[in-house]
């Protein structure tokens, strides 16, 4: 599309009741972002009040008709996914403008490839509008979706505003107080108060306003200069009515000793196979879903099934040919009188899919007019790499979409619901910690993605005897399976923080994923290296991980930007203060203007003496590289000396040792909607 034409949607698929609207960009230093927003418009082109303002913390409507589903990793980057339940928007509602925005002095222009695509239900993609030439705006309206007689038209807009988020949502009657006293704070630069800070002792770390820590990942330290900054209180009334979260500490128990195990919903003990882990986890889910409609539409929005009443099933019989069929469960929902239907077929343990039962319910769907099937495993699905080839019939006018969950991601949406955004009483998140109990049970089968596969042990081996050449499949199978892994490790890391926490991608705009994963596999043949990136929310920098197959070792690390203001001494007597409780071998490299490093050694040695960080040559200091070293595990598999188990072991202890005790960025603010929302 191009900028200012329109569409019907009924033109385009039969099947638009509920849409998905993915926005995308790709940025070329893998660190650029952006928030998605959407605001219900009447015929007046204003909100009717601010809950029609929908945004990272106010991200889902009471009628099912819009919610934010948050971030997908992609091919070259990551997309905001939201989900429009166009038979459950008000009557009174006569647009919905579709927009984002940036933080800070951060611009739409750095970044590349800005669109937004739009899927019917079935996920096929109807429509796509590249905003192109978006230049030092800081919010843009993508497009917008209106009401033309009894149907829904599309529109690509491409506007953009130098106000930034404050300045959209108030041109369409949103209530943001303080906005210019905010923008005004973002403005200045906070170096002045970190020179301020150098000079006092270290003050306690607090915690992101809204919030709730774990004990086991403490919450992000806030600046320095931030920290004795007094609250502003709310002066108008939430946006949303008070959810429920668990709380932060556990009550002391009444058992006489630790033998004593307490009761249980959902027991786990009495699985012997297979089969009886695949059945009861089916029903454990299934039930919850259909108790709690938060959780289930944070499942089911992106697969297009509609907001409404839901009801679940198991074991039901469906005919198909000679011998009938017995999909492991089935998700109803009813809305208005029409039916959503998805078969779903579930595997716990190491157990995969297989083809032909999968062929089976996509052609049992088809026939007979349901929407959907839904495939949850241990496994993580790859774009590019599907986990089942199955063919599709595109003469038939019905489409059935074919989706996948990982166990992962329902234990990672569960945990964000209990643990920080909250539901809508207490029975619910009382049932949301005991699926979240049953998931993480030794005997459930539901531990997530836990197999780097049969090639790992010859991939290492060939390594180590410099036999793997480029080229060999197997290489490109350990890289499939170790960006599955970092997936995997983002979700759990996510879900504990209650942050967004995702892979970074710095492939170049269109890059095919198969291409890239060959890359890399050529690229483990020749330095025997696997690397990652993870982008987490609230952190100075992007975390890195990287295996070296050769050494067997371990390497996460972060690069800390050096303030631009004060004195070189000072700003390494500042990093020194503020990792006072960081692990005593922690590696830190000065980072230096034009050179590939500057002075380095361990924060053992430094403590007393931190002017050695400082470069000979007084050459300007840009930043400083943080990094830990630790053993890699050899077993493919979950064990506790196994791959995997290391690397999200190394992930975790270098976030709560390390990042946690740096600055928070200062460029992102928080709208006064969002402190009021908060409470």
């Amino acid at each position: 599309m191009i900028m200012g034409s329109n569409v019907a949607l009924a033109d385009l698929s039969d099947d638009i009741g509920s849409v998905i609207v993915s926005l995308g960009w790709v940025s070329p230093t893998g660190e650029g972002d952006a928030d998605v927003s959407v605001l219900l418009l009447d015929a007046n082109g204003k909100v009717r009040s601010d809950g029609d303002f929908y945004f990272y913390n106010h991200p889902v409507a009471a009628d099912g008709s819009v919610q934010l589903l948050g971030k997908t990793p992609t091919a070259d980057g990551s997309e905001d996914r939201i989900s429009f339940d166009l038979t459950a928007v008000p009557a009174g509602i006569d647009r919905i403008v579709v927009a984002a925005s940036r933080y800070g002095e951060a611009r739409f222009g750095e970044l590349e490839d800005v669109r937004i695509t739009l899927a019917d239900a079935a996920g096929e993609s109807l429509l796509r509008f590249a905003v192109d030439d978006a230049g030092s705006v800081t919010a843009v309206i993508f497009g917008e979706l209106y009401r033309r007689g009894e149907g829904w038209k599309f529109r690509a807009v491409g506007q953009g505003y130098e106000t930034g988020l404050a300045g959209l949502a108030t041109d369409f009657g949103v209530d943001i107080e303080d906005d210019a006293a905010t923008e005004a704070e973002a403005a200045l630069d906070g170096d002045a108060a970190d020179e301020q800070a150098d000079a006092a002792d270290r003050a306690p770390a607090g915690e992101p306003t809204g919030q709730v820590p774990l004990e086991a990942v403490p919450a992000p330290r806030r600046p320095e200069a931030e920290a004795g900054e007094p609250r502003k209180p709310a002066t108008r009334p939430r946006t949303a009515k008070k959810k429920v979260t668990l709380p932060r500490t556990v009550k002391k128990t009444l058992a006489e000793n630790d033998s004593w195990r307490q009761a249980r919903l959902f027991p786990v003990s009495a699985l012997k196979s297979d089969r009886d882990r695949e059945m009861r986890a089916t029903s454990v889910l299934l039930s919850v879903m259909a108790q709690v409609p938060e959780f289930s539409r944070r499942l089911t929005a992106g697969f297009g099934a509609p907001a409404g009443r839901m009801e679940t099933f198991t074991e039901v019989s469906l005919p198909h040919g000679d011998t009938p069929r017995r999909p492991d469960g089935v998700i109803r929902v009813e809305r208005a009188g029409k039916l959503w239907t998805a078969l779903v077929e579930t595997k716990t343990n190491g157990n995969v899919l297989k083809a032909d039962q999968v062929q089976a319910y996509m052609d049992i769907a088809a026939r007979r007019g349901y929407e959907a099937v839904i495939t949850l495993t241990n496994d993580v699905a790859l774009e590019g790499s599907p986990l089942v080839d199955v063919k599709i019939d595109k003469r038939r006018k019905h489409k059935v979409a074919l989706w996948h969950l990982s166990w992962a991601e329902v234990a990672h949406q569960a945990q964000l619901l209990i643990r920080h955004e909250g539901v809508g009483n207490a029975a619910h998140a009382w049932l949301l910690q005991e699926l979240l109990h049953y998931l993480q049970h030794e005997n459930s089968g539901c531990h997530g993605f836990q197999n780097m596969g049969p090639a790992w042990v010859p991939v290492r081996n060939g390594i180590d005897d410099e036999t793997l050449c480029q080229g060999d499949a197997r290489a490109l199978e350990v890289v499939e399976n170790w960006e599955r892994l970092i997936r995997q490790v983002c979700l759990r890391l996510g879900g504990e923080l209650g942050q967004k926490v995702l892979p970074v991608q710095r492939a170049k705009r269109g890059t095919d994923p198969k291409e890239r994963r060959a890359r890399l596999a050529d690229q483990l043949c020749l330095d025997g290296r696997l690397q990652a990136e993870l982008r987490i929310d609230g952190t100075p920098g992007v975390l890195t991980v990287g295996a070296d197959l050769r050494t067997g070792k371990l390497r996460t690390g972060i690069a800390v930007p050096a303030p631009e203001q004060g004195y070189p001494l000072s700003r390494a007597k500042r990093l020194v203060r503020l990792l006072a409780e960081a692990p005593a071998d922690l590696h830190i490299e000065t980072l230096v203007d034009g050179e590939s490093g500057g002075p380095r050694g361990t924060l053992e040695r430094l403590r007393p003496e931190p002017a050695d960080l400082l470069p000979k040559d007084n050459a300007r200091i840009t930043g400083f590289l943080l990094s830990l070293l630790k053993s890699m595990g050899s077993g493919r598999g979950n064990a506790e000396t196994g791959f995997i188990r290391s690397v999200d072991d190394a992930v975790h202890r270098f976030y709560t040792t390390v990042v946690v005790h740096l600055d928070t960025p200062t460029t992102r603010r928080t709208p006064s909607k969002e402190r009021a929302a908060a409470g």
